[in-house]
């Protein structure tokens, strides 16, 4: 496909293309125009776009490791390069290890993942966006320690000290039993509080964030054990519709899609699983934990 042609048309960039909600969204967000499609396996990626493209429909991919934020920043570059219409971003992919990791920069994973690497992809970009570009985070309704589904599947909220302490992978003590969930729920904390406070910085933008509800055939808890794979791939995805809270992939993604390509101009509203503005934690919702969150991550994101 070339530049010229791709320039002619709309453009959608999404990460976390290639499996779970964002395979389905990259899939209706080509309807609309050009998919950017970021992540880390190039075959993956160019095996999305051969899809995308067997519709009639036009990807490019780009290979980003967003734990690593020279990967990032690489893959902005990339992406500007190209010099097409951006008219939506899409931070979709996260995950949850249940084995903690390091990143290229030695720090946690799923806290880079999840926090460090789509704001510093978003910071990168939004220089290069038009007015009324849409700019949506996935976030999830587990950073809130008052939220009861999410206790309930043993979540005790967001356990935040500081920016550079969660890179450690430090989080506040009393936290969740549960192998991964501080360092999720923390990192969904970080990326929401970001969302809010970028989106009254930058009000030529929309800039909203998106809790697509439960839904246990993702693949969050891909390093999980065969036995729960299984229950959570086969078993829960058949009474998912019927639970409050709960989703399914398809519905996700068309909320997902619904968002990016919105004409609304809303901007700074956190959506939950049904499209309706929710609230998250007293602490989010706090303008200077926000503004917290964002300063500390620029300080530690400005020294790689």
């Amino acid at each position: 496909m070339s530049k010229t042609v791709l320039k002619n048309k709309k453009a959608f960039i999404i990460t976390g293309p290639t499996s779970g909600i964002g395979r389905l969204t990259a899939l209706e967000l080509a309807k609309y125009g050009t998919v950017v499609l970021m992540g880390r396996d190039l075959k993956k990626l160019e095996q999305m776009q051969r899809l995308i493209k067997e519709k009639g429909q036009d990807a490019v991919p780009v290979v980003c490791d967003l734990s690593d934020i020279i990967s990032v920043r690489r893959a902005a570059a990339a992406i500007i390069s190209l010099d097409i219409p951006i008219t939506g971003l899409l931070n979709n992919a996260g995950i949850m290890q249940m084995r903690a990791t390091r990143s290229a920069q030695d720090w946690d994973t799923t806290f880079a993942t999840n926090h460090l690497g789509p704001f510093a992809l978003t910071e990168e970009l939004i220089p290069y966006l038009p007015d009324g570009a849409n700019i949506a985070f996935v976030a999830s309704g587990v950073e809130d320690p008052g939220r009861k589904p999410a206790n309930a599947a043993g979540f005790r909220g967001g356990r935040f000290i500081s920016v550079e302490a969660g890179a450690r992978g430090e989080w506040e003590p009393g936290g969740s039993k549960m192998p991964g969930a501080d360092a999720y729920a923390t990192s969904k904390q970080c990326i929401l509080a970001a969302a809010l406070a970028l989106s009254r910085e930058t009000p030529r933008l929309h800039i909203n964030a998106i809790e697509p509800g439960f839904i246990p055939n993702t693949g969050l808890g891909r390093d999980a054990n065969g036995f729960l794979r299984f229950i959570g791939n086969y078993l829960l995805p058949l009474v998912a519709p019927y639970i409050k809270y709960w989703s399914t992939p398809k519905r996700a993604a068309r909320l997902e899609t619904a968002v990016l390509t919105s004409e609304s101009g809303k901007t700074g509203i956190y959506y939950d699983e049904k499209g309706l503005p929710m609230l998250g934690s007293m602490l989010v919702q706090d303008p200077k934990f926000q503004e917290l969150v964002v300063a500390e991550t620029r300080t530690l994101l400005s020294r790689v």
